[in-house]
């Protein structure tokens, strides 16, 4: 049944919904709409949301093909290459305005990291070379402008001057570093290095893999360290439920990616670990509890922590053979279709509700940050593992 209804979902909601937001006159996809349905033709387009899309669409079509799912990728790409790019400095700009000129010229190494994974995954969609060597180019930026001597850091100017990372950075802190971006460098150099078979990213990919193991993940407490100070000191007391869930089958890909037994045994056992550590702790009432500050616990539905809590669960059953993972995954899902899917005509996914249900307002049905890259891989994931609940 979740095979099905996820493959439903797919094919007739969520890609119907952003097909409508393709914009044919300025190039990308529509970047804002509000929680009426209200679309703003004329407001930003993030790079972030750009780069899903076009992750997306590439996805799409590895998956299930269609020459509009193509011809969408293609689109999204041709924005990104024509428009999101500095070719002066180096690497992609954080917003565009409508028309493609630039909005916010800030330079994310997080930004870049999506725009890695969204131009590789299109060229194993369509064997596009340039879009290759355009992955490539971004890699090398970020190895080049974005490391110290001890990981990367994350927030620069449109010259990669360090600025104030404030665009990664909650809670009321200011971290230097994030697991967040280690997470999405890993994610983005693992489908790099599936299209290329790049010594290089393979050494950087590990380089990212044991700075998560021995700096980030949290041994004692089987989490992931959030925040952190230049050095990878950690800095506040956050716990992302969402962010753990996520980052143990992102990992365990990268392991099955890089093809070392020693990378995935030992990130197995761990994602393990991870995992019955997020089931017990913030799994409850069919779903997943957003974070934890200090001893305060956020438990608004958060629509990518639901979509990313199915895929890990299914990944930690797969793992670890244990059914309570598997009927949570199927639970979860059942929340998301009765509660966290809008039911409204024209409409897609609740980013946020409460923890009864109720949809809240304070952000959006499309902005620089919601689009369909958390719930369509949630869908294609569990088609492509052939896992049924």
């Amino acid at each position: 049944m979740l095979i099905s209804e996820v493959k439903n979902e797919l094919l007739n909601h969520i890609i119907p919904f952003w097909d409508a937001l393709r914009d044919n006159e300025f190039g990308g996809f529509y970047g804002q709409m509000d929680n009426d349905l209200n679309l703003d033709k004329k407001g930003g387009k993030g790079v972030i949301l750009n780069s899903r899309i076009l992750w997306f669409y590439s996805s799409v079509y590895r998956t299930v093909g269609g020459e509009k799912n193509l011809d969408n990728a293609r689109h999204a790409y041709e924005f990104l290459r024509d428009k999101c790019v500095d070719r002066e400095n180096g690497g992609v700009y954080w917003m565009m305005n409508y028309d493609g000129t630039v909005m916010d010229s800030m330079k994310h190494t997080y930004n870049q990291a999506f725009a890695i994974y969204a131009l590789s995954t299109y060229y194993l969609a369509c064997k596009d070379k340039e879009a290759l060597d355009l992955a490539f180019e971004l890699f090398e930026t970020v190895e080049k402008k974005c490391t110290d001597d001890v990981a990367y850091m994350e927030a620069f100017d449109r010259n990669w001057q360090l600025i104030e990372n404030d665009a990664l950075s909650e809670n009321g802190l200011m971290a230097d570093k994030t697991m967040n971006t280690v997470l999405h460098l890993i994610e983005g150099y693992t489908v790099l290095l599936e299209a290329s078979g790049d010594e290089r990213v393979k050494s950087r990919l590990k380089f990212l893999l044991d700075i998560t193991e021995n700096k980030i993940f949290d041994s004692e407490n089987n989490k992931l360290l959030v925040f952190f100070d230049r050095e990878l000191n950690v800095i506040g007391d956050i716990h992302s439920y969402g962010h753990d869930i996520e980052a143990t089958w992102l990992i365990d890909r990268a392991c099955d990616v890089l093809g070392d037994k020693a990378y995935i045994d030992r990130w197995a056992a761990i994602n393990l670990r991870i995992s019955n550590n997020i089931y017990n702790i913030a799994y409850e009432n069919h779903s997943l509890n957003n974070e934890r500050d200090k001893t305060e616990i956020d438990k608004k539905r958060v629509w990518w922590v639901q979509a990313e809590s199915v895929v890990g669960f299914v990944n930690a059953y797969q793992h670890g053979g244990d059914k309570k993972f598997l009927e949570a995954a199927a639970d979860i899902w059942g929340w998301i279709k009765n509660v966290q899917i809008d039911k409204r005509e024209g409409s897609e996914w609740w980013a946020e509700v409460d923890y009864n249900g109720k949809p809240m307002p304070k952000f959006t049905m499309v902005n620089e940050w919601k689009c369909p890259y958390h719930n369509g891989r949630m869908c294609m994931e569990i088609m492509h593992r052939g896992i049924d609940a």
